[in-house]
């Protein structure tokens, strides 16, 4: 429910009072005497789903956007006239459910920090993130993601483009490109630091480091991250609901990765740096997406109909952009995720290899105790680089050939040439 503050122009009381009556809607008047331009103050309770088409009304009756309108939460409204009202305009669809045109611009502006506390937030939580990443503690990177100040600006960009407001869509875009240059620039100079003053072990291997090596490799599931972001984000502003949770979940598809890209900048492996930077921006990408599809599918629309035909083109141009651009790098997401997939099959193949070998009768006095793939460092498509098995078998048992047959039988799973290390340990019975 909404409470409406509405300052009546001169000349406009009986229109405005009388499209009031003809809505059957409660208000209450009082004389407006600080102004010559303005005459009085109306008051009236609304659904949230009237508050966009009444408003739009009263605009056609001479209430132009200079007039002082200020729409704030009701708590309670107890009338008859004002349930009938709710009646009529919620009928349980998502366009019911939803705030006004004007209060979601609004929302969007407010979400939207200044450019020098957006710029402090971002570094700010970059470097926390940074440091939880190389700690290895999800829980820093959580930190990070709570003070991280990029929902306003990625779903600013939406928004400007369905309600046709291209000042807010080129802020909200700009704001986007230079948090993320000023994400992953934040992040490597602070892990160059962290790395030459030794504050971090000097011979830190980044694919050992759970938090960063998950990053260093994403796959396709990333984009179900971020299309959710974007549309919770997205449902969550337009219904007028606490978007602090999904401004966490929103956080989470950019600063991480884009903290692992920096770690790759400082740690002088720009090739490993790819993935990561890839993520965030296909992420973003999706947010913005996600972003767009909802809104337009909740019903928002430009405030000056004539226009529609124009922002319905302008709208179609950003879409197909966008799905294009997510395409390519679903693309490539797509191929990291079948190099981790043929990498398990080798796996799974390598191991049932050696099984199969110890399984003959020459060698049933053996075990197979583990086997751990060693994978390269060609980030982002990595492959197999090193077979370890490790078996068990009786005192001064081993067999010399046995580390020849099972290297030839595991490289023939495998696309190149694998190293494979035999272990013996031995086992007492």
């Amino acid at each position: 429910m909404r409470l409406v503050q509405l300052t009546v122009p001169t000349g406009k009381r009986e229109t405005i009072l009388e499209t009031l009556d003809e809505r059957r809607i409660d208000y209450v008047l009082t004389d407006e005497d600080s102004s010559r331009e303005y005459t009085a103050v109306v008051y009236f309770p609304l659904p949230d789903a009237a508050v966009e088409p009444v408003l739009d009304e009263l605009q056609e009756v001479g209430v132009d956007e200079d007039a002082y309108t200020v729409v704030v939460d009701a708590e309670t409204v107890v009338s008859r006239r004002f349930q009938a009202l709710r009646e009529e305009y919620e009928d349980g669809d998502v366009e019911s459910d939803r705030i006004s045109r004007q209060e979601l611009q609004a929302e969007a502006d407010d979400l939207t920090p200044t450019f020098p506390v957006y710029a402090v937030m971002t570094i700010i939580s970059a470097i926390v993130a940074t440091a939880g990443l190389l700690l290895d503690s999800p829980a820093v990177v959580v930190g990070s993601m709570v003070i991280t100040p990029l929902i306003g600006p990625a779903l600013g960009a939406s928004v400007g483009t369905v309600i046709d407001d291209e000042e807010l869509f080129t802020e909200s875009v700009t704001y986007q490109i230079i948090g993320v240059v000023l994400a992953i620039g934040a992040a490597a100079v602070f892990a160059l630091l962290a790395r030459m003053t030794n504050i971090v072990p000097p011979g830190l291997v980044l694919s050992n480091v759970g938090e960063i090596s998950e990053r260093l490799a994403p796959d396709l599931l990333s984009l179900a991250i971020a299309l959710g972001a974007g549309v919770a984000g997205v449902v969550s502003i337009a219904t007028g609901t606490s978007v602090a949770l999904v401004g966490v979940m929103i956080a989470a598809a950019l600063i991480p990765p884009a903290g692992v890209a920096g770690i790759a900048l400082a740690w002088g492996q720009p090739a490993a740096a790819i993935g990561a930077t890839v993520l965030v921006l296909v992420n973003l990408l999706s947010v913005n997406l996600a972003g767009l599809l909802t809104l337009w599918y909740a019903g928002y629309r430009p405030e000056n109909l004539f226009r529609m035909g124009e922002t319905e083109q302008r709208l179609r141009q950003r879409i197909v952009g966008l799905v294009v651009i997510v395409l390519v790098f679903a693309v490539f997401l797509g191929g990291i995720t079948y190099a981790s997939y043929e990498a398990g099959n080798f796996e799974q193949d390598a191991r049932e290899a050696v099984e199969s070998t110890l399984s003959q009768e020459q060698y049933e006095a053996f075990q197979l105790l583990e086997l751990e793939v060693m994978m390269g460092d060609d980030y982002p498509f990595r492959s197999p680089e090193k077979v370890v098995v490790t078996i068990g078998g009786p005192p001064n048992g081993s067999v010399p050939e046995l580390a020849e047959t099972l290297s030839e039988r595991v490289n023939r799973h495998a696309d190149a040439s694998v190293e494979v290390e035999v272990r013996y340990v031995t086992v007492l019975d």
